[in-house]
């Protein structure tokens, strides 16, 4: 399918790869921009943390990302590189890097993780404490709580299919590797544009009345 987003060559966390996300509905952030609640009417605190931060961003041309890194978080930095390695020996595949993926005509993007080939499959890596790989090695697929990161970059990409991976360095070598193929499915596709431009709709909306607030001169 034809490719509908731009590179911006940068690398994550790098100033120039905060400017590029800003304002942007990202990968990392869909499942808070999917979050509900059980009351009716009532929207979830994440989703609307996100929009308020992408509003605010929008108006002001700064960045309002938490940027504190916490154990985990460096944990997971610091042993992707072994994990690109473990699942490169596993498959075969050459893991290939790029830069952030902005949609040409939406405000959204994506940081992919690596990618196979011409993008014929993209990857998510996650280096999880063990009881989460664990769960992950004993369940059906793709974890519940990276659903909406992964066809996130799916539409973003226009790839065919994402590979998530998990990867624990603390179990025995056969099992630090878990990985699901997820296939792109077009009306999931579909389904996910809709509600990401409904977002994006009501941003638009926001940042509109807001600036209506402005003195006429």
């Amino acid at each position: 399918m034809p490719r509908a987003f731009t590179i911006i060559e940068c690398e994550q966390g790098s100033p120039e790869w905060f400017a590029a996300r800003l304002g942007r509905v990202t990968g990392s952030r869909a499942n808070d921009m999917m979050a509900t609640v059980k009351t009716k009417g009532e929207e979830a605190a994440k989703r609307r943390d996100l929009r308020v931060q992408l509003v605010c961003e929008r108006l002001t041309n700064q960045c309002q990302e938490d940027q504190f890194v916490n154990a985990d978080m460096r944990r997971g930095t610091e042993l992707e590189p072994a994990a690109r390695r473990a699942y490169e020996a596993a498959t075969g595949e050459l893991v290939l890097s790029t830069g952030f993926l902005s949609h040409d005509s939406l405000l959204c993007g994506s940081s992919l993780d690596g990618h196979i080939g011409d993008l014929d499959v993209i990857l998510e890596f996650k280096v999880p404490r063990p009881a989460t790989h664990l769960r992950y090695l004993r369940g059906d697929g793709l974890p519940s709580e990276h659903r909406y990161q992964v066809l996130h970059n799916l539409f973003v990409s226009g790839a065919p299919a994402a590979d998530f991976v998990s990867f624990c360095p603390a179990f025995p070598e056969p099992l630090q590797l878990f990985r699901v193929r997820v296939e792109r499915v077009e009306h999931e596709m579909k389904a996910y544009e809709f509600l990401l431009r409904g977002f994006l709709a009501e941003i638009d909306k926001e940042v509109e009345a807001v600036k209506a607030l402005i003195p006429a001169a």
